[in-house]
């Protein structure tokens, strides 16, 4: 397998889990990941968000851990990077104001890369104008984005994931398992268990 480089755009409460667990599990089947965040360098870090579903119509909020970058913003060339993975959280809907964001991510669609999204991920990718008739899962909160930005909705389960071309998007955290595993298979990574 050869490494791939892969680009993870953060922004503060991004959501906690959905930051680390696949910036953990990219590293561990031997991809490099390069996470950053706008007016960020390698070394600061971006506060995360834990969300959790408790009963209430929508997920709690709760202060998560410091997620440190291993990469500076400013110093990023998309052109170097193989895929995108966008984490979900409250950073999307900030990031999605940012012209600099909006051009990467743009990027992996032109070149169509692979793109990994989940939870409020399709946020940016609503506001990036990517999603013209293309078919993307998300919080179910962000239904709207998906559709006014000319996409269409993947009502799944919440621990399940859609695959669109080089898309990869599921609901929310618990879909991680399958997520991860469809983002590596778009990707070209085997692993052998034997």
């Amino acid at each position: 397998m050869a490494t791939k480089r892969i680009l993870m755009i953060c922004g503060d409460y991004c959501e906690d889990y959905e930051t680390m667990v696949p910036f953990q599990a990219l590293l561990a089947v031997g991809h490099l990941v390069h996470a950053v965040c706008p007016d960020k360098r390698a070394g600061e870090f971006v506060a995360t968000a834990i969300h959790d579903f408790e009963g209430q119509q929508t997920y709690s909020e709760k202060r998560g851990h410091n997620f440190t970058l291993n990469a500076t913003f400013a110093d990023i060339k998309t052109s170097d990077y193989d895929a995108l993975v966008i984490p979900g959280g409250r950073g999307p809907e900030y990031l999605r104001m940012n012209p600099a964001v909006i051009e990467m991510v743009r990027h992996f669609f032109v070149t169509n890369k692979p793109v990994a999204a989940i939870c409020h991920g399709a946020q940016l990718l609503a506001g990036a104008n990517v999603l013209e008739g293309r078919t993307c899962s998300a919080y179910p909160a962000c239904r709207a984005d998906v559709e006014l930005a000319g996409g269409r909705y993947a009502d799944i389960a919440i621990d399940a994931a859609y695959t669109d071309g080089n898309l990869v998007t599921a609901p929310a955290w618990p879909a991680h398992p399958t997520w991860i595993a469809r983002f590596l298979a778009v990707l070209g990574t085997r692993i052998d268990h034997s």
